[in-house]
């Protein structure tokens, strides 16, 4: 399949469509809105869904395969909020608490992005190995942990990492991935299959729903993009590619096969906007959501969707061939 057939199929997936309407909600001032309990509901769904089938997985794994990818995934977590914390600070001239809390986003993951990876790259027959959930879970708190210990030692005031770190742990998308991970992994293939009419049929249908409302929340927040500015614009858009690139190549590295080393690579370009504001709230407090929020949810969000994927996908194919 060329890559222009893989965008146009990307660009025309339910998915993207749904995301797109839910933009197109907002800027014609529909009354369209999905109330909190709903929003909070689909979190949940497909949260646990997402964990209960990578344990299941997981379960069957070989330790050897995913021991490498486990440990691509931690040092991408560990390392790209040192160097983006670097880049914000010296080139963006962004202050400590600033630069912190977007190097934490950035560091952190996106599981709405993963979540529309896996779906995408299982449209496309190439679909990524069972236990990359696990990867997922692995990555989420890593990075919020080293982006708040830089601020800490930059000297930003009083935050103390310790008191986030609690609440990072038990937030939502912690308990339900890990929680998810594990039943699954203990329950094992056979138990997962006694709850895949409820955990895998509605799946796609619940993530297009959720995906129309966070079209409707992205596009709100494109009414902060003049308090973003054109660097951190840049910083959105160049940042994903050369993270996704990053872990793409690890993936092949590590022996993933093409729609592993593609999802590594999209977990690497995501940029968190769960975990890492809960945790951004409490220890940051000065930093500003018109940065880190426009910036993660406005911008990086949709550009991975729309774009990303595709150029990962293509990356992923160069260098999964080559290897064999």
């Amino acid at each position: 399949m060329s890559t222009l057939e893989i965008v146009r199929l990307n660009l025309l997936s339910p998915m993207v469509l749904s995301f797109a309407l839910g933009a197109i909600a907002h800027w014609v001032r529909s009354d369209l809105k999905f109330p909190d309990q709903i929003y909070a509901a689909m979190s949940i769904y497909l949260l646990f869904a997402i964990g209960l089938k990578g344990g299941a997985a997981l379960s069957e794994a070989s330790f050897a395969t995913v021991a490498g990818a486990m440990v691509a995934g931690i040092g991408l977590g560990i390392a790209i909020p040192l160097w983006s914390f670097a880049i914000l600070r010296k080139l963006g001239k962004f202050g400590v608490e600033d630069a912190a809390a977007i190097a934490a986003h950035y560091g952190s993951v996106s599981a709405v992005t993963f979540i529309a990876a896996t779906a995408y790259m299982q449209s496309l027959g190439t679909p990524a190995e069972g236990f990359m959930p696990a990867v997922l879970a692995a990555m989420e708190v890593p990075a919020i942990v080293v982006a708040l210990l830089l601020a800490k030692v930059a000297g930003s005031g009083d935050s103390d990492w310790r008191a986030a770190l609690p609440e990072v742990l038990a937030g939502k998308s912690i308990v339900l991935l890990a929680g998810g991970l594990a039943v699954g992994f203990l329950a094992g293939t056979s138990g997962y299959q006694a709850v895949a009419p409820f955990f895998a049929a509605p799946f796609q249908g619940v993530l297009c729903l959720f995906l129309l409302d966070m079209g409707m929340v992205a596009a709100r927040r494109l009414a902060d993009f003049k308090r973003v500015g054109p660097f951190l614009l840049g910083f959105a858009v160049i940042m994903p590619v050369v993270h996704g690139a990053l872990g793409v190549w690890l993936g092949a590295s590590v022996g993933l096969s093409v729609g592993g080393a593609t999802v590594l690579g999209v977990l690497a370009a995501s940029a968190s906007y769960i975990a890492a504001p809960a945790a951004v709230r409490i220890a940051l407090p000065d930093a500003s959501p018109g940065y880190y929020l426009t910036a993660s949810l406005a911008i990086t969000f949709p550009f991975n969707l729309v774009v990303g994927l595709p150029v990962y996908l293509a990356f992923a194919q160069y260098l999964v061939a080559g290897a064999r």
